[in-house]
């Protein structure tokens, strides 16, 4: 997969430090430090898919871009906090996170399950990008955030596209796709993002506790948000589920979707 974009040719020189959002920056770094490790899951990915040479040449063309896109992040924020250094967060990082990858099946049940969880992050990252560059007025964070969540929407639909090619052989139903969905969805306040909040933003030697790094991961997320984001993120859910977008259902969920993140971003900034 060749690079749509490469992070050493950003205009760094365009940086402009008087509108960087400090609230913004532990974000970054954290999401840094998540889409550096793509290199594990590729490893996982292609123990699932031993016998699918063409799609693990996908997954690691999909590794080199997550990787870019932890660079790009990572040099970003050690350019607005030159406290911040990347390598050592990584390092931090890798130590206390690990991703399972000594498995020969998917952990989803099914291939087609796996494909559709890789669509949920896919999904989820390219919405979570678009709302971060559109709410930053920092130029250069802006560019990278539309260049990764372009990324993310064409990894959508490549994994989309090997979701329809093993669904054929495995003939999962809606309900068991929505089910796997859901799933990965639930799994975003696991310890992934919290342990790379923590790795990227706690003092060293201090403990980690899942809950106050969750927590300060989430509040500082959620208020990036907008319906417009969360609308284009449900349809891309139904649309790996083999559901139909614009329907009555899919109002009703975007608008439960939406109610659920505005409410739980109020709920995190009251109690911080």
């Amino acid at each position: 997969m060749a690079l749509h974009w490469k992070y050493e040719e950003l205009p760094w020189d365009q940086l402009d430090h008087s509108k960087v959002d400090p609230d913004l920056v532990p974000l970054i770094k954290a999401a840094a430090l998540v889409e550096f490790n793509a290199d594990d899951y590729t490893a996982y990915l292609c123990n699932v898919f031993h016998d699918d040479p063409e799609f693990q040449e996908v997954a690691h063309g999909w590794a080199v871009e997550e990787v870019q896109h932890g660079r790009a992040l990572g040099k970003w924020a050690e350019l607005v906090d030159p406290s911040f250094d990347f390598d050592r967060a990584v390092e931090r990082f890798r130590a206390g996170y690990k991703v399972p990858i000594d498995l020969d099946a998917s952990v989803r049940g099914s291939r087609t399950g796996e494909m559709i969880a890789r669509c949920m992050v896919e999904t989820g990252t390219s919405s979570y990008y678009a709302a971060i560059g559109d709410s930053t007025d920092e130029p250069v964070l802006k560019l990278i955030c539309k260049n990764i969540a372009a990324d993310e929407l064409r990894h959508f639909k490549l994994f989309y596209t090997y979701t329809k090619k093993y669904l054929e052989l495995e003939q999962l139903n809606k309900f068991q796709r929505l089910k796997v969905a859901l799933s990965r969805i639930g799994e975003s306040e696991d310890d992934e993002l919290a342990y790379a909040y923590y790795a990227a933003n706690a003092p060293e030697g201090e403990p980690y506790a899942h809950k106050t790094y969750n927590q300060a991961y989430m509040r500082r997320a959620y208020g990036r948000y907008r319906p417009k984001h969360v609308d284009r993120a449900v349809a891309m859910v139904f649309k790996a589920c083999g559901l139909k977008p614009h329907t009555r259902f899919y109002s009703v969920a975007a608008r439960g979707a939406w109610w659920l993140i505005e409410s739980r971003a109020k709920r995190l900034a009251k109690v911080a």
